[in-house]
């Protein structure tokens, strides 16, 4: 009987994994009067899994390496303006981008990618119902976000490889889902990560100075930083205290990475 369970749950994220392959398709079809560019992000088969294996365990290490990701844009208000101080810093990020935001703002992506920045992804919606609905629609929403992350900067066949649960896996909401679909981002050659650092720039609102405190808290006795920020604006700007934030981090002795620097 065990033997049967197996194959059964073998058999299905097999399935899995072969309709998010057909909706990428299918979506690619619909982009095929742009120019083919040599796909020079996609990871190959060679090196994926050393790749794979330095996300999932990056919090872990002791160097004294920073990693800003910045979650839920593209976004008018603040993207911009973020880019602008990384840019005036030489300080390269990560953006955790909601497809469906790509979709509205595809030139600033566009701009974060020709800058040097990573573009990794954080899902379509940003909708945990719609998210978490089904195992198909948990792959879908991956690989839409891929789609539209391949139209905005003309890169074929786009893929990050790693993923950003909305909320992060590590939140109470939805933890038995995020625990069964997990396991299927290896299917379509993705990892996730979370972060151990943060300004908590989303929970509330804070002043400028403490959102600059909520980091140096978060941070204290740490080693590599995955650092948690937003570029919306929603709440907090984080953009206004994205300069002494990296100064801090500078006086502390970080240097600064994003996901390009773990190939």
């Amino acid at each position: 009987m065990k033997f049967v369970m197996i194959k059964k749950k073998s058999i299905t994220r097999f399935f899995i994994a072969l309709f998010g392959i057909f909706i990428f398709t299918l979506n690619l079809f619909a982009f095929n009067h742009f120019c083919i560019i040599p796909n020079v992000l996609s990871i190959s088969a060679s090196n994926e899994n050393t790749f794979q294996q330095k996300i999932f365990n990056l919090m872990n290490q002791e160097e004294k390496i920073a990693y800003l990701t910045f979650d839920d844009g593209p976004t008018l208000k603040s993207t911009p303006k973020v880019l602008d101080i990384l840019s005036e810093e030489n300080v390269k990020a990560t953006f955790f981008v909601i497809g469906k935001h790509v979709k509205e703002h595809p030139e600033i992506v566009k701009r974060a990618y020709d800058e040097g920045h990573y573009i990794a992804n954080h899902g379509y919606s940003h909708h945990n119902d719609k998210l978490y609905a089904s195992a198909n629609s948990f792959i879908n929403e991956i690989l839409s976000t891929d789609v539209e992350i391949t139209r905005a900067i003309g890169i074929e066949n786009y893929s990050s490889h790693v993923f950003r649960f909305p909320n992060g896996y590590m939140a109470s909401s939805y933890k038995t889902k995020k625990q069964e679909y997990a396991e299927f981002l290896s299917d379509i050659d993705y990892t996730y990560i979370d972060w151990n650092a943060l300004n908590k720039d989303s929970e509330k609102k804070y002043s400028n100075a403490g959102l600059l405190n909520n980091l140096k808290e978060s941070s204290k006795n740490k080693g590599t930083l995955v650092i948690l920020m937003h570029d919306t604006s929603d709440v907090n700007e984080t953009h206004l205290v994205l300069k002494d934030s990296i100064q801090y981090l500078k006086e502390q002795g970080y240097i600064f990475q994003n996901f390009y620097d773990l190939k």
